[in-house]
């Protein structure tokens, strides 16, 4: 086990989820940098050192934010990221997910089991009783993964959010704490 376990929030059998560091800025970058052609035309990661530390330190300060890094256990290497934005208390209990596999990640369900562990964190120790995820209709592999999560289709929206220069549609998708405890199989490993 790496010598940076203690760091994660939760674990499974692959890999754990942390916070993000201001740290991290090389590792990252260099991933960014290394996935373009993986997140384009929906994605775009910072991948320089002055626009990883102001979109960290967003994360890092922002108390309706909340920033992951899915790290694989063999060795602490980022694998991706998933980030918890528009967290909303109060009586919505709510925020939206954002993701992304790094090149060298992708396809091996490194990211589904990292969004399994942030999904119970964020309806554990964060108290969150609803997450959303809003993706492109043509990035198949984002609603895969939402899909395999276990995240329903609620609606669409035409023109929702602007990205490489144009205001796109985004299919909905939505998981509450009912709608997973209620989910059948087994049970995935819980945040320590």
């Amino acid at each position: 086990m790496p010598d940076n376990a203690s760091r994660y929030l939760a674990e499974g059998p692959r890999v754990g989820i942390r916070h993000f560091t201001y740290e991290d800025g090389a590792e990252f970058t260099a991933r960014a940098r290394e996935s373009k052609d993986l997140h384009h035309p929906w994605l775009f990661p910072p991948d320089t050192a002055p626009a990883y530390m102001a979109y960290a330190g967003r994360l890092i300060e922002d108390p309706a934010k909340a920033g992951f890094l899915v790290c694989e256990r063999h060795d602490g290497s980022i694998a991706g990221f998933i980030n918890i934005n528009n967290i909303v208390e109060g009586a919505f209990q709510c925020g939206t997910l954002g993701y992304g596999a790094f090149a060298h990640a992708a396809g091996r369900g490194l990211m589904r089991e990292g969004l399994g562990l942030v999904v119970r964190y964020a309806f554990g120790p964060m108290r969150l009783h609803r997450l959303e995820i809003n993706v492109q209709p043509t990035n198949h592999a984002s609603i895969a993964l939402a899909r395999g999560c276990g995240f329903r289709l609620e609606g669409y929206s035409p023109d929702m959010l602007f990205i490489d220069g144009a205001w796109r549609d985004h299919e909905r998708w939505a998981l509450t704490v009912e709608m997973l405890r209620d989910a059948p199989g087994p049970a995935a490993p819980r945040p320590r």
